[in-house]
């Protein structure tokens, strides 16, 4: 329906909701960006998510948002942050993704790549966020509950008729007994982990060992007030799987379209290989190794390959749906008007520019190295 519509924007009506369905650019920037304020998450999200991400920065509005942004951004910005997750990274393709994948060509199998990068960048952030690795045993339940807790929530947010899902809470049966185990086994593996933190927080070993999301949380939330101990332990759980849910599925979903793309434009798949080969061979260099990992400066080298990700990710944004509950009324900058009182506004993050270039890799690499 977007397709044929000039403005890439529909009413849509249902029996329980009603709203504003759009994939145009200049509206999606008005509800991000000029007039952010006006819509916000609300209960919908709360409800749905609430056991899984509590109060996290992707369950929350307002002054919590705003907090929980503010401290990320932070630590984000942060060099050694940067460099943590680089060497993680680094470590979990030479030693997992890569032996993996090697050994699969070479027994000429096929497999699943997107549950190949899944299982890869679960790994990956749980070290990033916590500081352990998700594949030695004590960890293990962890790992299929997070991923059972991930389905029932996006079962929920798909339901048709919500109160089926909430009758099932009420009675803890089914699916809903099912994800309230998974939820006390992702907080017993949440205290457990910060407890050990705890412990560690005057240890000789605390600045070389402790460079994970959650002892930098840790760190920085000191400097807040909290209503009591639990409440500052809850808020650190609710920032940290929030992180974990973010990182986990988006990165795998994006790289695997990335690949998809790559494999079907064999030119842009060439000039990839061709720069990865001169930043991975300095000229002095005999031969290129057959496989091998990219440090963080090395990593800002590769232009063109930055250029082929962004444009991935811009015909496939890993989040392709976003919604949001409108505060007062507004009008669009396409003319629609959306009404106040909880309205629905459903945003497709697929622009209208995908359809027009088609599943292709724009290239857009400036011959300065830039990309534009």
């Amino acid at each position: 329906m977007l397709s044929q519509t000039p403005s890439s924007t529909v009413q849509v009506n249902s029996f329980f909701s009603h709203g504003i369905c759009t994939a145009n650019p200049i509206n999606v920037e008005h509800l991000l960006v000029t007039n952010f304020s006006n819509y916000v998450k609300g209960s919908r999200f709360l409800n749905v998510l609430y056991e899984l991400l509590g109060h996290g920065i992707f369950n929350v509005d307002g002054h919590l948002w705003t907090l929980q942004r503010k401290i990320a951004s932070h630590e984000f910005n942060t060099k050694s942050l940067k460099h943590f997750i680089s060497d993680i990274v680094k470590s979990e393709m030479a030693n997992t993704l890569l032996p993996n994948l090697s050994k699969a060509c070479d027994e000429n199998s096929v497999f699943d790549l997107e549950q190949v990068l899944g299982k890869f960048t679960f790994s990956t952030i749980c070290k990033v966020a916590f500081g352990i690795d998700l594949q030695t045993m004590p960890y293990l339940p962890f790992a299929k509950a997070f991923d059972d807790a991930v389905e029932n929530c996006f079962s929920r947010f798909l339901s048709p008729f919500p109160p089926i899902w909430k009758l099932k809470r009420l009675f803890n049966i089914g699916s809903e007994k099912r994800f309230k185990e998974d939820i006390k086994t992702i907080n017993e593996f949440a205290m457990e982990i910060m407890k050990s933190k705890q412990q560690e927080e005057n240890s000789s070993e605390r600045v070389a060992k402790n460079q994970d999301l959650l002892s930098r949380f840790m760190l920085l939330s000191s400097n807040l007030e909290f209503q009591d101990q639990e409440h500052k332990t809850k808020f650190l759980r609710d920032i940290i799987i929030s992180f974990v849910l973010a990182g986990k599925d988006t990165t795998s979903t994006a790289l695997t379209w990335f690949f998809w793309l790559v494999a079907g434009n064999p030119r842009c798949a060439h000039l990839i290989y061709q720069e990865l080969s001169e930043v991975a061979s300095p000229p002095d260099a005999e031969a290129v190794p057959e496989a091998r990992t990219f440090s963080y400066d090395e990593l800002k080298k590769l232009h063109y390959l930055h250029a082929a990700l962004s444009e991935s990710m811009r015909l496939f944004p890993p989040v392709a749906i976003n919604s949001r509950l409108t505060i007062d009324n507004d009008v669009l900058p396409d003319g629609t008007r959306v009404g106040k009182g909880g309205s629905l506004t459903i945003l497709l993050m697929q622009w209208v520019g995908w359809r027009e270039c088609g599943a292709r890799i724009v290239e857009r690499s400036s011959p300065r190295g830039g990309w534009i």
